[in-house]
């Protein structure tokens, strides 16, 4: 008896040892298959652009390829949820941004949180927006903007494209007391050809998307949404410069992968993008997309946790407190 239950103790000690062991041998191996990283939007936007070129250049450091898989729809929420539910082994993570990840929490009635469910893994770029106006706008600073659409009270037309910058509008609106009109569009393209034909005034862009009308001289700008100026527009003063203080707004980009993902695996993700956003050839094609890299204290995995809930508290009450729903 005495040796049965010996070896009874012994099988149940090795039983329960299994799933550390198991996971140790994950983490050591990994990765030993291509990982695929899910776009929640069409091929050929900022996000897909971002998420390939990083993912080309990381490849490299984790030794597996790296699949790029469009699952768009449903405002990003198809494919981020795709990822919510994905097997949390380090093969499926998920890139978005500031909407897919951070907006949509506020917007929708998810069957994920965005908090709760994904295991941070690195910021990668930030997009600020840009406050411009159509070219017959008689306001040069920014300050004479909200002078003269505290002038023109609910005359003004604003095109909004995006979840992004329909809630930087509303934000916009509470901290200067103005009231003007919000124009829905389906993207910054068709909106930004009305901004230039006049049948809207203002916009509040993304940089990426307005600089090539701004440097054509079709559309006026007058600051950029961010802390600092943009390294692809440095004569365009910040929102502190130009009176606004604190009036941030970007569209930033991030990875993330399931919930429960182990942190070895995450570490070996984090690594493979540190060093692909430190390459000087990643750097200058994302510059030249318009999207900066984001500083490297803010590329580690408690950075962007942090950041997503603070964007999360500073930009969900703002939703709540308008009644913004998703369409």
């Amino acid at each position: 008896m005495k040796l049965l239950r010996a070896r009874f103790l012994y099988l149940a000690a090795a039983a329960a040892a299994l799933p550390l062991v198991t996971g140790a041998a994950t983490a050591q191996t990994y990765p030993s298959r291509p990982i695929t990283i899910v776009v929640p939007y069409p091929a050929g936007g900022p996000t897909d652009l971002v998420a390939r070129i990083v993912a080309e250049s990381a490849r490299g450091p984790l030794g597996q390829a790296i699949v790029i898989e469009n699952v768009a729809g449903g405002s990003g929420n198809i494919g981020v949820g795709k990822v919510a539910r994905a097997a949390p082994d380090g093969y499926v993570l998920s890139v978005g941004n500031t909407g897919s990840h951070v907006l949509n929490g506020a917007l929708y009635s998810l069957p994920f949180d965005l908090i709760k469910d994904f295991e941070p893994i690195a910021q990668l770029t930030t997009n600020p927006q840009i406050i411009v106006t159509k070219k017959s706008v008689p306001a040069g600073t920014l300050k004479e903007l909200i002078a003269w659409l505290k002038q023109n009270q609910d005359k003004v037309s604003v095109g909004t494209a995006g979840p992004a910058a329909v809630v930087s509008a509303v934000n916009f609106q509470n901290i200067t007391s103005t009231r003007f009109q919000l124009v829905p569009y389906r993207g910054s393209a068709p909106a930004t050809q009305d901004l230039i034909g006049g049948q809207i005034d203002l916009m509040f862009d993304q940089l990426s998307n307005a600089l090539p009308q701004v440097k054509a001289g079709t559309i006026k700008s007058y600051a950029v949404a961010a802390d600092r100026r943009s390294r692809a527009a440095p004569e365009i003063p910040t929102v502190d410069e130009a009176g606004l203080p604190g009036f941030y707004g970007s569209l930033w980009h991030g990875l993330w992968a399931p919930k429960g993902t182990p942190r070895d695996v995450i570490a070996k993700i984090n690594a493979a993008v540190s060093k692909a956003l430190a390459d000087p050839n990643v750097v200058r094609r994302l510059d030249d997309a318009g999207q900066e890299v984001v500083p490297v204290e803010q590329q580690s995995p408690a950075a962007l946790a942090a950041f997503q809930k603070a964007e999360a508290e500073k930009w969900w009450p703002i939703v709540k407190a308008a009644n913004l729903k998703g369409e």
